[in-house]
């Protein structure tokens, strides 16, 4: 009865079969590891102390940035270069702007500085003077920016003298020099209009939407793994069905049964024209 299994057609269904359960399989388990990984980075950094509570370290020493160093006091001394303006970045839900400076340091380098935030739009609103001479700046050591990182501005078509993204790669066809891949916003702005901009957490370490969208993949997989070995036993049951319904001649006398129903109306109606004639 089961002959059939061994059939071509049927051979191209195990097949799939054979190899779409085990690959559904590892998916799942795949997307549980990577849940699993984001849980216990989060747990990691709720033990640890605050980054901003330990000592300061120079900018070198702390690259490049990861979810231990990200936060983190960093030191640097150069001057202060290009200033760049920031637009569409929100404090405490106020519409306004980042002011950085570009910091060139003693090896050449320029570390990306917020010095501060400011309300309003940038050409409209006064901007401090960055300090003159060489200073040395602590700030919270943050990555670079991306597409996916809120506030951040993709679109283009800024005006000369701002930026859309923190980022060496944005940053690197706008100065001749070479740029870190990283910044720090300093907590100390030195200025009264200028406010401390808080440094945001790493991106991976926290529980957020991204970490249950792992968990939700999980649970697909492993449902296209059932849906997949459900509809390969329904397949072989029909198949089954139809062969032993074939041998025991059922489907000959299903196939004879309409069309003995459809004789005996034809000879009622003729009856009953018949009648009706005579």
């Amino acid at each position: 009865m089961y002959r059939f299994l061994l059939t071509p057609r049927w051979w191209g269904i195990n097949l799939f079969v054979v190899l779409a359960i085990p690959f559904c399989v590892f998916m799942g388990t795949w997307q549980l590891g990577r849940f699993e990984d984001r849980v216990q980075t989060h747990d990691a950094a709720e033990k640890q102390p605050a980054p901003g509570t330990r000592p300061a370290k120079p900018i070198d020493e702390l690259l490049p940035v990861d979810t231990v160093t990200s936060g983190r006091p960093a030191t640097a001394t150069g001057r202060y270069a290009d200033q760049f303006l920031v637009p569409g970045r929100k404090l405490d839900d106020r519409s306004g702007f980042y002011v950085l400076d570009m910091l060139r340091t003693d090896s050449g380098k320029a570390l990306p500085v917020v010095r501060g935030w400011l309300p309003g739009k940038p050409g409209r609103t006064p901007v401090p003077a960055a300090p003159t001479g060489k200073v040395t700046v602590t700030g919270d050591l943050q990555a670079s920016e991306n597409a996916g990182t809120t506030g951040v501005e993709t679109t283009g078509g800024l005006p000369d003298g701002q930026l859309g993204m923190i980022s060496a790669a944005s940053l690197i066809n706008l100065v001749p020099y070479d740029v870190y891949d990283a910044w720090v916003t300093l907590q100390d702005t030195g200025a009264g209009e200028l406010r401390p901009v808080p440094a945001a957490a790493a991106q991976g370490t926290g529980l957020d939407l991204k970490a249950f969208q792992n968990l939700g993949y999980t649970g697909e997989w492993f449902v296209f793994a059932g849906f997949v070995l459900f509809m390969w036993f329904r397949l072989v049951r029909r198949e089954a069905e139809a062969a032993r319904d074939l041998q025991l001649g059922l489907v000959e006398e299903a196939a004879a049964a309409p069309e003995t129903e459809a004789g005996k109306d034809t000879v009622s109606t003729g009856m009953g024209t018949g009648t009706g004639a005579a």
